[in-house]
């Protein structure tokens, strides 16, 4: 049975993800509006309120929320690179403004899209359920601020508040201005880390998508699981260099062929960032120690917490996924190496 509508905001709700949500909160019935740095006029194609300003500025944020239902916090800074402030002001300061405002508006619900590299320590992953502790050590600063945030939000559940955190892995499908993209940009150069014997989780956008949502509607009716996280994923663990080769497959480019051994990959990672850090070049490396410890171990999850407590199935397969992909890339104009 779904639920009475709702007034709802999504911050992020011009994202990749933040406009899944907001798509399908709109064919359910619910009255969305989105907070962002921008306007976005697919939005406004829609008929959703457009709210725009920064996480960090708390008037801004609480505009936003003001009359809320329901708050889908999606938007945050990604990347593996760059300095440590410049991912706390929005992710972690952010989002104490976005619980703040909850507080002040009276908003009864907080869904926060957090991500797996939270508890990622730089070795397999496999299998492994929500009882994983956070790392030690971060080695970069997004996953740091991402678990800051997440147990902000997790500690800010309470009798008037109910908060959960999803960890989607590695979210991909049509309209993805990330994942696909970087890699078919950068198909000639880009080298296998390791045996190709990893196996990790991803999750296609409409299945991330009926994820959130699902936790919305099951915060409602159980209000025990507030205060929790989830990993959420197509519950399908791939070869990594499969579903990079499948995404390449994708965009009409071939397969990766050359290797490069995991302390390689390390090495040129470590290299890598002392050469920006010493002469402040700009941009982002092409290796980084987080990157090449992702790029070579597993990390795949088990999502049967998901399943028990919203009900949580991949409604779309990653075959069905990667037809969909193949056929909006060929309709997209994708930058090419």
């Amino acid at each position: 049975m779904e639920e009475s509508t709702k007034s709802i905001l999504v911050t992020g709700g011009g994202g990749f993800l933040g406009q899944a949500i907001v798509r399908l909160l709109l064919q359910k019935g619910h009255r969305v509006a989105s907070f962002s740095r921008g306007s976005y006029p697919e939005l406004d194609a829609i008929g959703v309120e457009q709210h725009t300003g920064d996480l960090a500025d708390a008037d801004a944020v609480k505009k936003a929320v003001d009359g809320k239902d329901v708050v889908f916090h999606t938007a945050a800074k990604a990347g593996v690179w760059g300095p440590f402030d410049n991912f706390f002001r929005p992710n972690v300061a952010g989002t104490r403004n976005v619980i703040a405002a909850c507080r002040a508006c009276g908003v009864g619900r907080l869904i926060y899209t957090s991500s797996p590299s939270v508890v990622f320590d730089g070795t397999d992953m496999e299998g492994v359920n929500e009882t994983v502790p956070y790392p030690a050590d971060f080695h970069a600063p997004y996953p740091r601020t991402k678990a800051m945030a997440e147990q902000e939000v997790m500690a800010a559940a309470d009798e008037k508040l109910k908060t959960l955190s999803l960890r989607p892995h590695l979210i991909w499908g049509p309209g993805d201005p990330h994942l696909a993209p970087r890699i078919i940009a950068r198909a000639k150069s880009l080298r296998q880390v390791g045996d190709g014997g990893n196996r990790v989780d991803t999750i296609y956008i409409d299945n991330a998508a009926l994820a959130h949502v699902l936790a919305m509607e099951a915060l409602e009716k159980k209000p025990e699981i507030s205060g929790k996280a989830y990993f959420i994923s197509d519950d399908a663990p791939i070869l990594l260099w499969e579903m990079v080769n499948r995404i390449l497959d994708a965009g009409g480019k071939p397969p990766v062929k050359r290797k490069i051994s995991p302390k390689a990959a390390f090495f040129i990672g470590s290299l890598l960032e002392w050469i920006y850090r010493a002469f402040g070049l700009k941009g982002e490396p092409k290796m980084t120690r987080f990157v090449a410890r992702e790029l070579a171990t597993s990390h795949w999850f088990d999502i049967s917490a998901a399943k028990r407590d919203f009900g949580y199935t991949a409604e779309v397969s990653i075959d069905d996924g990667m037809r969909r992909l193949k056929a909006w890339l060929a309709e997209s104009s994708l930058p090419r190496e």
